[in-house]
């Protein structure tokens, strides 16, 4: 195709640059110069590439467009006021950054409508980038056939020097390369302006060099200013080549059209009013108007819409003919599209008795995992090198590869992620955010540290994504502190809308995924044992999934003992132990802390009642624990070491014998005294 110029494109890329500093003036915060200078960019994306239709934002084969520089984001709001998305009025850009308006300071998946991901913290909207592209490719590979391509659409994505200069971009970038994802094109922003200034003060890399040996297909505009045609032409070149994900650099000038334009100054302050006022005049507006859209501007953007709502349209009507000829996969898409999980797939969890052998709960996981795969096809999993450790690939999975490797293909459910951590966590964020699938991933819980901006983002989002994160404590024993994560619990559980499970047995780890796997809303970390773990009695899927329940009941008990993961067998010996002495001991489970928290006050009551102490045990540091116990026995102020599993256990007081010695002194020392449950202390704070 041929380039055309449109009367409205000059017009159209003026409002948008005087549109960006209207709204970070009004709220006198923001990012005026990105949106500015990547003016003509965004309106030739839009305007003669992206397919959306703003009355339905969730049609599932829409564009997918991701602001991974998110500081940008008034440049995104301002494209979907013009696109005529019915939550981004005009008044939602004069509240730009105000309390509980759909234009916050970055862009927020499931809370702004066409917001695809929460991006901001640099580099994660690049990965989720990758993850989107991958969904799309995975389900082409699985569903469209010959004259049905229901799965066809690209992911655009903008970043900018502070993406690339991220760790997380390099490896995402990595990754894509290799999987050949020729249905992702990104645009680098080159302004070479970050907040310290010039660029040239810290990145003077050759990034299109860098890309090239990535495997990308790499073009370039030199003038992003003002050569839309050349826009256009590096966007058709990068949509012909189908086996390479393609990064365009564009050259473009910060706060383009400022008096300052090229300057810091404009990254991240309002202009000036006088400055705003030259702008304007500058690009044929009236300076003393504010929030501005000419009509034949909006009328080239309605037709925009237009055409995507003809395109959805198409696309439902080919859907409907699918149906009939290949009813059985147009079912399988419809429900996941509807977002509803395959009838009865509960059933798929295995159960567990005492009398069954002692199996470490990474093990356990696999077996579910095995199980889930065949029951529920829209998980994808994977691992960051370590599948022969996480065990996170199931028996007949089929790897996510480019059939030309010839070590997988496309609708390949199983993800060699490499060493790569931190890109894993936002690519499953990715694709989460598409819409059909069910992303889960392995590696060591401590490095899930590694990744920890990216769980963020899931909890925020509230993208349910599942880190299979085994190797859960100093019984990983011999290789040490390093990989022992004694506070990576606390971090995990601190955040908001995150699950952190740590499964005690069997039946424990098949209600962790349970109720992952249900919470459509909320991603959870899965920390699961190297050693073995014994199946408990009293323990059961249906117990296990309110986050935290009672194991062993004793009438009139001295003390309750409450644990998690492997420390709830030590807590069991210890029980017997303080039995031989004449103390009545209870043990409480509490797998989930998120999910026990959410259950009635009354419930959390039953489990940890008032009048007697509650002491808590787990092999990690005992922060938070104080919620739940009046005393915790764990590895407070201190690393792990470099030993076999049960030397470890032992170094640290986390035995039967040492908790049963504990235990007793709790008991003396809280002798005659009517203790409060720090449950019924918790709802009083709430109260006051």
């Amino acid at each position: 195709m041929s380039f055309t110029k449109a009367a409205s494109d000059e017009k159209a890329i003026a409002t948008i640059r005087c549109l960006a500093a209207d709204v970070v003036a009004k709220s006198n915060s923001g990012h005026p110069g990105a949106p500015m200078g990547m003016a003509p960019l965004a309106h030739l994306l839009w305007s003669r590439y992206m397919t959306a239709n703003p009355k339905h934002s969730k049609w599932i084969n829409r564009d997918r467009f991701v602001l991974s520089n998110g500081h940008a984001c008034t440049l995104l709001y301002i494209m979907n006021h013009l696109m005529g998305y019915k939550d981004m009025p005009m008044e939602q850009l004069k509240q730009f950054r105000q309390l509980d308006s759909k234009t916050p300071g970055h862009p927020e998946a499931n809370h702004t409508e066409a917001v695809e991901v929460t991006t901001g913290p640099l580099g994660q909207g690049f990965a989720n980038s990758v993850g989107l592209a991958i969904a799309q490719a995975n389900l082409a590979a699985t569903f469209n056939k010959d004259g049905f391509p229901l799965f066809t659409n690209y992911t655009y994505m903008f970043t900018g020097d502070g993406c690339l200069q991220e760790g997380i971009s390099s490896e995402a970038a990595s990754l894509a390369g290799h999987l050949k994802l020729g249905n992702l094109i990104a645009f680098y922003d080159d302004n070479h302006i970050s907040i310290d200034g010039d660029t040239a003060c810290s990145f003077t890399e050759d990034v299109e060099q860098r890309f090239l040996a990535y495997d990308w297909h790499v073009l370039h505009v030199l003038d992003g200013d003002k050569d839309i045609e050349g826009i256009y032409k590096a966007i058709e070149e990068a949509r012909k080549v189908t086996d390479k994900p393609s990064l365009i650099r564009i050259k473009t000038t910060i706060g383009f059209g400022s008096k300052q334009q090229g300057l810091a100054a404009t990254h991240g302050a309002p202009l000036k009013a006088d400055d705003i006022e030259a702008v304007k005049e500058k690009f044929g507006m009236d300076p003393k108007e504010k929030f501005v859209v000419p009509e034949d501007v909006y009328e080239a953007y309605r037709q925009v819409g237009e055409r995507g709502a003809k395109a959805d349209a198409e696309w439902t009507e080919m859907f409907k003919a699918y149906g009939e000829k290949y009813p059985k996969e147009h079912a399988e898409v419809a429900r996941r599209i509807a977002g509803k999980l395959p009838e009865g797939w509960q059933k798929a969890l295995p159960t567990y008795s005492p009398s069954d052998p002692a199996v470490a709960s990474r093990k356990l996981s696999e077996t579910v995992l095995g199980k889930l795969a065949e029951a529920i096809p829209e998980l994808v999993g994977g691992s960051a090198d370590l599948t022969g450790s996480n065990l996170t690939r199931w028996g007949n999975a089929v790897d996510f590869q480019h059939p030309s490797t010839q070590l997988g293909d496309y609708s390949g459910r199983y993800i060699r992620y490499g060493v790569r951590e931190h890109a894993m966590g936002a690519i499953m964020n990715g694709l989460h955010a598409y819409g059909m699938h069910i992303p889960t991933a392995g590696t060591f819980l401590n490095f899930v540290s590694y990744a920890i901006g990216a769980v963020r983002l899931s909890a925020l989002s509230q993208f349910r994504a599942i880190w299979v994160a085994t190797h859960d404590s100093i019984g990983l024993g011999e290789d040490g502190p390093t990989h022992q994560p004694v506070e990576t619990a606390i971090a995990l559980r601190a955040i908001p809308n995150l699950m952190f499970w740590r499964p005690a047995d069997g039946n424990e780890t098949s209600a962790a995924y349970l109720v992952a796997i249900e919470s459509a809303s909320t991603p959870s970390v899965l920390a699961l044992s190297r050693q073995n773990l014994p199946q408990l009695e009293g323990s059961s899927i249906e117990k296990a999934a309110k986050g935290g329940y009672v194991l062993t009941e004793t009438q009139s008990a001295d003390i309750t003992l409450v644990a998690t993961g492997s420390e709830v067998a030590i807590c069991n010996e210890a029980v017997a132990k303080l039995a031989e002495k004449g103390i009545k001991a209870r043990l409480v489970s509490m797998p989930c802390f998120e999910v026990f928290d959410a259950q009635p006050l009354e419930y959390r009551l039953s489990v940890l009642p008032s009048g007697k102490p509650i002491l808590s045990v787990e092999a990690y540091s005992p922060l938070g624990w104080s919620k739940y116990a009046h005393v915790s026995h764990g590895m407070d102020n201190t690393f792990g070491k470099s030993a076999p599993a049960p030397e470890l256990f032992k170094a640290f007081k986390m035995t039967g014998p040492d908790v049963a010695a504990k235990a007793e002194h709790v008991v003396k020392a809280f002798k005659g005294k009517e203790l409060t449950s720090p449950i019924e202390l918790a709802k009083l704070m709430e109260v006051a």
